[in-house]
């Protein structure tokens, strides 16, 4: 199992970015997916994941509606739309798969940690 983040980069504040994340090894459309972030020296935490179905999402609530993540399962591929960029959202993203969206809320994930991408949001 492969997972491998990209779309990262160096953005304004205010500016856009959208992060993709390509799943290989096995079918994870019978999975819930999330996205994480961590900053040097703090813990990974916690942004984003979606239901198996795509019907449900969930959002850390420091978010405040910027980020929005979507799946293409066809692609085997997670998606996570990030708007209104602020200084406080660089940091290390990561995705990794779970059984259900509350459980990668609390960080119960089924997958090795990938590379992650890193994105940079300027002042």
């Amino acid at each position: 199992v492969q997972l491998v983040e990209s779309g990262g980069g160096l953005v304004q504040t205010g500016g856009s970015l959208r992060l993709s994340c390509a799943a290989s090894g096995r079918t994870f459309s019978d999975l819930a997916m999330g996205w994480f972030r961590q900053v040097p020296g703090k813990e990974r935490e916690f942004v984003a994941a979606i239901s198996y179905t795509a019907r449900n999402t969930y959002y850390a609530d420091y978010l405040e509606g910027r980020f929005a993540i979507s799946r293409d399962d066809a692609e085997n591929t997670v998606y996570l739309q990030m708007n209104s960029l602020k200084p406080e959202d660089t940091a290390l993203y990561y995705c990794n798969s779970g059984r259900t969206p509350k459980g990668l809320r609390i960080g119960r994930v089924l997958d090795a940690w990938g590379q992650g991408t890193l994105v940079t949001v300027s002042s």
